[in-house]
């Protein structure tokens, strides 16, 4: 069997001397540090994931958008299965970066949205939270997911949950806003891993951003101001405390599917689905604190 560094070498870009070394990380994706005499690169393998609603055709042709609007670094190289980008040599966030930083994080987020539909190209696609975790829910049932029998009460907690949603303009989104999906270079901000980008509401990576992070309601609130330019009212509060918990739900069934079908060295499906039900379940003692019963 080839091994992913017999594959990297044979990728036709190098030039000289090539240095490869494992990057920590991901929990779908296998990535790679690569060094040659023209810098350092980012190797990473993935296939389509038709089970996440993932095609690697869209992500490189985001991922070039994004590097031609002025937000991700340079695609390199792309083949089936393989995409390889310039290495920025930037801080990776954590969850306590992205709380210090919302108003930057809110400023960049508002040129994505408005910025991206000028340069994505081909055909449209459209990510709705509520239709993923739907789908999501089909693909437990028909896998004989150890969770099967919670599926009722997931679907009917999303029902719940869209219900709750303040009508916004379609906007193109990231729609994956991890932490480790930001980067800082000192001087600015930039956005990586393309999986899931589409045209959505920009309340899904506003509360993205806000429930991975583990955001107060302070902090949210600094978030939301910084984004529309004013203070929130009750109406896109109560939006984005409900898309938040619909955040960690679409999370947390991402999980339970990856658990069926997919293997990544080190990464434990199991737990990080208990982690983000367990955040779940928090969230939704916020959103009915504040705003009662759902």
């Amino acid at each position: 069997m080839t091994s992913s560094e017999d594959r990297i070498r044979a990728l036709p870009l190098w030039n000289g001397v090539v240095t490869i070394s494992p990057l920590k990380g991901g929990i779908s994706n296998e990535s790679w540090l690569v060094e040659d005499r023209n810098g350092r690169h980012v190797a990473r393998f993935g296939k389509d994931y038709p089970f996440h609603h993932v095609s690697r055709e869209r992500e490189v042709m985001v991922a070039r958008a994004a590097h031609e609007a002025g937000f991700a670094p340079e695609l390199r190289y792309a083949a089936p299965g393989v995409m390889v980008s310039e290495f920025l040599g930037a801080k990776t966030y954590g969850a306590d970066d992205v709380r210090a930083n919302a108003a930057r994080i809110a400023h960049m987020i508002r040129r994505f949205h408005t910025e991206m539909p000028k340069h994505v190209s081909g055909p449209g696609f459209m990510f709705w939270a509520f239709h993923v975790i739907r789908d999501y829910a089909r693909t437990l049932a028909a896998g004989g997911s150890r969770m099967a029998a919670e599926l009722p009460r997931y679907l009917d907690l999303a029902d719940r949950l869209e219900q709750a949603q303040a009508p916004l303009p379609i906007v193109f989104g990231h729609n994956d806003l991890l932490p480790a999906n930001f980067l800082d270079d000192g001087d600015r901000l930039w956005l990586i891993d393309f999986e899931y980008a589409g045209f959505s509401t920009a309340m899904f990576d506003l509360a993205g951003t806000a429930s991975n992070a583990g955001m107060t309601a302070e902090e949210s609130d600094e978030l939301l101001t910084s984004y529309f330019g004013d203070k929130p009212d009750q109406a896109i509060r109560r939006s984005h405390q409900a898309m938040q918990c619909a955040s960690l739900l679409r999370e947390a069934m991402w999980s339970m599917v990856s658990e069926i079908h997919l293997s990544a060295p080190g990464v434990d499906y199991v737990a990080y689905t208990a982690e983000n039900l367990d955040k779940l379940e928090a969230a939704l003692e916020t959103y009915r604190t504040q705003y009662g019963k759902l």
